[in-house]
This record gives C-alpha cells, structure tokens and sequence, in this order.
C-alpha cells in the first residue's frame, strides 16, 4: 500500500507537549506507534487527542473499554489498533478466548456476560448506522450502565471511530501481530468465564 507523503517523526523529533504525553507508552511499548508519528505535524490538535482518549475512557471497567475498542478496530478494520489492543487486554487479564470472542462481532451468540452483549450490541448498531436509529440500544445501555458510564461508551467509541478514519487514511500498518498468529502469547490456554 502507498503511504501518503506525510513525513513520519520519530520520538525525539516530537514536540515537548507530545513526547511527555507519550513517554511512558513509548517507553512500554519500546516504540512510537507511527499514528504519533505521523500526526504530531498537528501539536494542539494531537495533544488534545490524546487526552481526549484518556477521559474518554471515564470510569469504564477495562473489560468495557477493551470491548469498545476491539469491536470498533474490528469493523472498521483496523489491524493497527486491534493487534495492539488485543496485547494489552491479555496484559490486563483478558483471557484470550475472552478476545476471541469479542471479535466474532456476534454478542448474540458469543460467550460474553450480558453487560457486554449489550454494551457491544450498541457500538455495532452505531458504528454500521453512522450513529442514526440506535435509541433502543443506547437505552439499554443507559439501563445497564447508567447515563455516565453509557457516556464514557459513546465517547469511546466515537475516538475509536475517527482514529479509524485517520489510521485507514494514512495506510497505516499493524506495528505487531495479532494474537491469534501467535499461538504461544500469554493467555493462549485460559478460558473465558463470563
């Protein structure tokens, strides 16, 4: 795939008020995603993004967050978000037949706990809608989260959402594999137990 002509920045060519933002990331992680690095051309803008993504967040269970990310990285066909965030929930404790079974995109017939058919039962409907006719969804949402945390799930969503847009634009690639193309990853044999 072409890449547009957007120079790519490497860590220390950041502006101050990105690499702070990023250094514990860059640091976990040992590289800067190439998200960062082609888009901090836009300093206030990217910064304002990356807090954007951490508020975004709220009060959330992780499973939650994890499940909104994964699903929207999935649909939106992702692989540099969806590799990576399949990574970080089996460091988080996800098993990965947890994953698995999030990314079937089916919550109807998937091994998931009800909070999460519904939570992902909204985000596909909203996601494939474009956000339009999903009043019965978010409601169930709000039902079962209450009105903050069915908040935090749209706004989530949404940054996941017009990450895909940027990353699919930008031809940018997955940094690592997808868990399921290593099969010896942490969490291979553990079982989710909803």
């Amino acid at each position: 795939m072409l890449k547009p002509e957007i120079p790519r920045l490497e860590f220390d060519e950041l502006p101050d008020s990105i690499s702070r933002r990023l250094r514990d990331k860059y640091d976990r992680l040992g590289y800067l995603g190439e998200f960062f690095a082609a888009t901090a051309h836009q300093e206030a803008a990217l910064a304002a993004f990356i807090d954007f993504t951490e508020a975004s967040k709220g009060e959330l269970d992780i499973r939650l967050v994890e499940l909104v990310v994964l699903t929207v990285a999935c649909l939106e066909r992702v692989d540099y978000e969806r590799n990576q965030h399949e990574r970080l929930a089996l460091k988080l404790g996800l098993p990965r037949s947890w994953v698995a079974e999030v990314e079937r995109l089916d919550p109807d017939r998937a091994r998931l706990d009800e909070q999460e058919k519904i939570v992902q039962r909204f985000v596909l409907t909203a996601v494939q809608r474009r956000g339009r006719d999903v009043s019965s969804e978010l409601s169930a949402v709000v039902d079962e989260l209450g009105y903050r945390d069915a908040v935090a799930v749209l706004m989530l969503m949404a940054r996941y959402v017009a990450h895909a847009l940027l990353v699919n634009s930008l031809g940018i690639a997955a940094p690592v594999p997808s868990i399921f193309a290593e099969p010896s990853m942490p969490g291979a044999d553990e079982e989710h137990k909803p």
